[in-house]
């Protein structure tokens, strides 16, 4: 969540984005496949993950949403609908703990009731 924020907020690709944060922030770990997969899986499908959330988040435009909100919600579409080997309600209670540690009071049952609908409808088309 956190390199896609930065790459949101300094207008970068992962590529470059990865290895700064590991370097600088989790000296002690490199990005491992699981992050590169997440990284590269939201940068691929952005343009239909925006249009998910646009159509999903009912009246509220896409830039409305907080950085963060935005982002993990861009995640957990990602690997609801193209991680077929992890379960939607691993994926969801993930994005859950996310909003809760890092996004306002609301960010947590804000982000469920779209992942859930999203879950709910996109997997049975």
């Amino acid at each position: 969540m956190q390199i896609l924020y930065q790459m949101e907020f300094t207008n970068q690709r992962g590529k470059k984005v990865v290895p700064l944060l590991f370097t600088n922030l989790a000296s002690h770990r490199t990005a491992d496949d699981f992050t590169n997969r997440l990284v590269q899986g939201v940068g691929q499908y952005q343009g239909e993950i925006d249009q998910l959330l646009k159509n999903y988040s009912e009246h509220w435009a896409l830039d409305r949403l907080s950085s963060v909100d935005r982002n993990i919600l861009r995640m957990g579409i990602f690997e609801i609908l193209w991680c077929n080997d992890i379960p939607s309600k691993v994926s969801i209670n993930e994005a859950i703990e996310l909003g809760k540690k890092f996004g306002a009071e609301k960010s947590a049952s804000f982000i469920n009731g779209i992942l859930d609908k999203i879950a709910h409808s996109e997997k049975q088309k």
